[in-house]
Protein backbone atom coordinates (compact mmCIF):
# COMPACT_ATOMS: atom_id res chain seq x y z
CA UNK A 1 0.00 0.00 0.00
CA UNK A 2 1.17 3.48 -0.85
CA UNK A 3 2.92 5.73 1.76
CA UNK A 4 0.70 8.68 0.93
CA UNK A 5 -2.86 6.27 1.00
CA UNK A 6 -2.33 4.85 4.48
CA UNK A 7 -1.75 8.47 5.84
CA UNK A 8 -5.04 9.53 4.24
CA UNK A 9 -6.48 6.54 5.93
CA UNK A 10 -4.95 7.34 8.96
CA UNK A 11 -5.44 11.17 9.02
CA UNK A 12 -9.09 10.49 8.50
CA UNK A 13 -9.78 7.63 11.05
CA UNK A 14 -8.27 10.28 13.70
CA UNK A 15 -10.94 12.43 12.20
CA UNK A 16 -13.41 10.31 12.84
CA UNK A 17 -12.36 9.92 16.22
CA UNK A 18 -12.07 13.17 16.83
CA UNK A 19 -15.88 14.00 15.83
CA UNK A 20 -16.89 11.74 18.59
CA UNK A 21 -15.54 13.59 21.56
CA UNK A 22 -18.43 15.67 23.09
CA UNK A 23 -18.24 19.08 24.50
CA UNK A 24 -17.76 17.79 28.21
CA UNK A 25 -14.85 15.31 27.17
CA UNK A 26 -12.54 18.09 25.99
CA UNK A 27 -10.79 19.33 29.68
CA UNK A 28 -10.26 15.63 30.48
CA UNK A 29 -6.99 14.67 31.65
CA UNK A 30 -5.42 12.06 29.69
CA UNK A 31 -4.90 8.79 32.12
CA UNK A 32 -0.92 7.80 32.98
CA UNK A 33 -1.37 5.08 30.88
CA UNK A 34 -1.68 6.92 27.92
CA UNK A 35 1.11 6.50 25.73
CA UNK A 36 3.34 10.29 25.44
CA UNK A 37 5.44 11.00 22.52
CA UNK A 38 7.27 12.46 24.86
CA UNK A 39 7.92 13.04 29.25
CA UNK A 40 5.69 14.84 30.76
CA UNK A 41 5.84 16.18 34.32
CA UNK A 42 2.58 17.59 34.22
CA UNK A 43 -1.46 16.74 33.43
CA UNK A 44 -2.07 16.95 29.79
CA UNK A 45 -5.84 17.25 28.45
CA UNK A 46 -7.42 15.87 25.71
CA UNK A 47 -7.44 19.10 23.96
CA UNK A 48 -3.74 19.05 24.12
CA UNK A 49 -3.53 16.35 22.24
CA UNK A 50 -5.50 16.96 19.85
CA UNK A 51 -4.47 20.06 19.26
CA UNK A 52 -0.82 18.67 18.85
CA UNK A 53 -2.28 16.52 16.26
CA UNK A 54 -3.81 19.55 14.71
CA UNK A 55 -0.24 21.29 15.12
CA UNK A 56 1.49 18.46 13.19
CA UNK A 57 -1.10 18.10 10.68
CA UNK A 58 -0.95 21.52 9.98
CA UNK A 59 2.59 21.42 8.74
CA UNK A 60 1.87 18.52 6.63
CA UNK A 61 1.62 20.26 3.31
CA UNK A 62 4.78 22.66 3.44
CA UNK A 63 6.44 19.50 4.76
CA UNK A 64 5.64 17.51 1.56
CA UNK A 65 6.46 20.79 -0.78
CA UNK A 66 9.95 20.47 0.68
CA UNK A 67 9.48 23.59 2.51
CA UNK A 68 11.84 24.18 5.36
CA UNK A 69 10.29 25.51 8.69
CA UNK A 70 12.26 28.83 8.46
CA UNK A 71 11.01 29.36 5.09
CA UNK A 72 7.66 28.82 6.48
CA UNK A 73 8.09 30.59 9.90
CA UNK A 74 8.71 28.67 12.74
CA UNK A 75 5.86 29.71 14.45
CA UNK A 76 3.28 29.38 11.28
CA UNK A 77 1.50 27.19 13.27
CA UNK A 78 1.66 28.28 16.95
CA UNK A 79 -1.15 28.75 19.27
CA UNK A 80 -4.21 28.03 19.40
CA UNK A 81 -5.81 25.99 16.00
CA UNK A 82 -8.43 24.23 17.35
CA UNK A 83 -10.73 27.04 18.45
CA UNK A 84 -14.14 27.13 19.35
CA UNK A 85 -15.11 24.61 17.22
CA UNK A 86 -12.79 22.38 17.23
CA UNK A 87 -14.50 19.38 15.90
CA UNK A 88 -14.44 21.66 12.80
CA UNK A 89 -11.48 22.92 13.23
CA UNK A 90 -9.51 19.32 12.72
CA UNK A 91 -11.34 18.15 10.02
CA UNK A 92 -10.39 21.34 7.93
CA UNK A 93 -6.83 20.82 9.24
CA UNK A 94 -6.87 16.80 8.01
CA UNK A 95 -8.72 17.81 4.76
CA UNK A 96 -5.69 20.12 3.42
CA UNK A 97 -3.00 17.32 5.06
CA UNK A 98 -4.69 14.61 3.02
CA UNK A 99 -4.70 16.65 0.08
CA UNK A 100 -1.55 17.68 0.05
CA UNK A 101 -0.59 13.88 0.74
CA UNK A 102 -2.81 12.59 -2.30
CA UNK A 103 -0.90 15.25 -4.73
CA UNK A 104 2.79 13.82 -3.58
CA UNK A 105 3.41 11.13 -6.40
CA UNK A 106 7.75 11.48 -5.50
CA UNK A 107 8.52 10.21 -2.30
CA UNK A 108 12.48 10.09 -2.72
CA UNK A 109 12.49 14.05 -2.24
CA UNK A 110 13.48 15.80 1.04
CA UNK A 111 11.48 16.55 3.58
CA UNK A 112 12.99 18.81 5.80
CA UNK A 113 11.49 18.04 9.84
CA UNK A 114 12.59 19.98 12.64
CA UNK A 115 14.56 16.73 13.79
CA UNK A 116 16.27 16.66 10.88
CA UNK A 117 16.12 15.48 7.10
CA UNK A 118 14.37 12.69 5.62
CA UNK A 119 12.68 11.21 2.56
CA UNK A 120 9.01 11.85 2.04
CA UNK A 121 8.70 8.49 2.58
CA UNK A 122 10.65 8.26 6.01
CA UNK A 123 8.63 11.11 6.84
CA UNK A 124 5.25 9.45 6.04
CA UNK A 125 6.25 6.16 7.75
CA UNK A 126 6.70 8.18 10.80
CA UNK A 127 3.78 10.38 11.09
CA UNK A 128 1.44 7.65 9.56
CA UNK A 129 2.64 5.12 12.88
CA UNK A 130 1.91 8.59 15.18
CA UNK A 131 -1.29 9.05 14.17
CA UNK A 132 -2.58 5.28 13.27
CA UNK A 133 -1.90 4.34 16.76
CA UNK A 134 -3.37 6.97 18.26
CA UNK A 135 -6.44 6.31 16.66
CA UNK A 136 -6.71 3.39 18.93
CA UNK A 137 -5.08 5.46 22.00
CA UNK A 138 -7.88 7.93 21.59
CA UNK A 139 -10.74 5.67 20.62
CA UNK A 140 -9.70 3.55 23.55
CA UNK A 141 -9.51 6.86 26.34
CA UNK A 142 -12.94 7.67 25.06
CA UNK A 143 -14.71 4.63 25.53
CA UNK A 144 -15.20 3.96 21.67
CA UNK A 145 -14.35 0.64 20.10
CA UNK A 146 -10.56 1.04 19.37
CA UNK A 147 -10.48 -1.21 16.07
CA UNK A 148 -8.63 0.31 13.50
CA UNK A 149 -10.40 -0.24 9.58
CA UNK A 150 -8.41 -3.18 8.54
CA UNK A 151 -6.59 -1.49 5.43
CA UNK A 152 -5.17 0.36 7.99
CA UNK A 153 -3.82 -2.21 10.03
CA UNK A 154 -2.51 -3.53 7.20
CA UNK A 155 -0.58 -0.43 5.77
CA UNK A 156 0.76 0.31 9.23
CA UNK A 157 1.41 -3.22 9.68
CA UNK A 158 3.63 -3.38 6.09
CA UNK A 159 5.20 0.22 7.27
CA UNK A 160 6.20 -0.27 11.07
CA UNK A 161 7.17 -4.44 11.09
CA UNK A 162 10.12 -3.94 9.26
CA UNK A 163 11.34 -1.01 11.56
CA UNK A 164 9.94 -1.62 15.05
CA UNK A 165 13.36 -2.49 16.50
CA UNK A 166 15.31 0.21 15.32
CA UNK A 167 12.62 2.29 16.52
CA UNK A 168 12.15 1.08 19.37
CA UNK A 169 16.07 1.68 20.30
CA UNK A 170 15.13 5.36 19.56
CA UNK A 171 12.50 5.35 21.97
CA UNK A 172 9.55 5.57 19.56
CA UNK A 173 7.98 2.79 21.14
CA UNK A 174 8.35 0.92 24.75
CA UNK A 175 9.18 -2.95 25.01
CA UNK A 176 7.45 -5.09 22.70
CA UNK A 177 4.39 -7.11 24.31
CA UNK A 178 4.35 -10.88 23.37
CA UNK A 179 1.14 -11.70 21.87
CA UNK A 180 -0.10 -15.17 20.82
CA UNK A 181 0.84 -16.78 17.93
CA UNK A 182 -3.19 -16.61 16.64
CA UNK A 183 -3.59 -12.92 17.19
CA UNK A 184 -5.22 -10.88 15.09
CA UNK A 185 -2.81 -8.38 12.85
CA UNK A 186 -4.09 -5.56 14.86
CA UNK A 187 -3.13 -6.86 17.74
CA UNK A 188 0.30 -8.22 16.58
CA UNK A 189 0.76 -4.25 15.82
CA UNK A 190 -0.10 -2.83 18.80
CA UNK A 191 2.20 -5.47 20.60
CA UNK A 192 5.35 -4.26 18.57
CA UNK A 193 4.66 -1.13 19.39
CA UNK A 194 4.55 -1.74 22.85
CA UNK A 195 0.89 -1.34 23.79
CA UNK A 196 -1.40 -4.04 25.54
CA UNK A 197 -3.26 -5.81 22.84
CA UNK A 198 -7.23 -5.67 22.93
CA UNK A 199 -7.70 -9.08 22.85
CA UNK A 200 -5.38 -9.63 25.38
Amino acid sequence: MREQDVFVLADQSLSRVVEQITDDQWDMVMPDEFPMSAAVDRVVTLREVIGYHAYDDAWVPDMLAGRTMAEVGEDAFRGDLLGGTPVEAFAAIVGKACAAARATSDLSHTVHCSFGDYTAQQYLWQVNGFRGLRVHDIAKVLGLDPTLPPELVEGLWEEIAPNAEEWRSYGIFGPAVAVPADASLQDRLLGITGRQPDGA
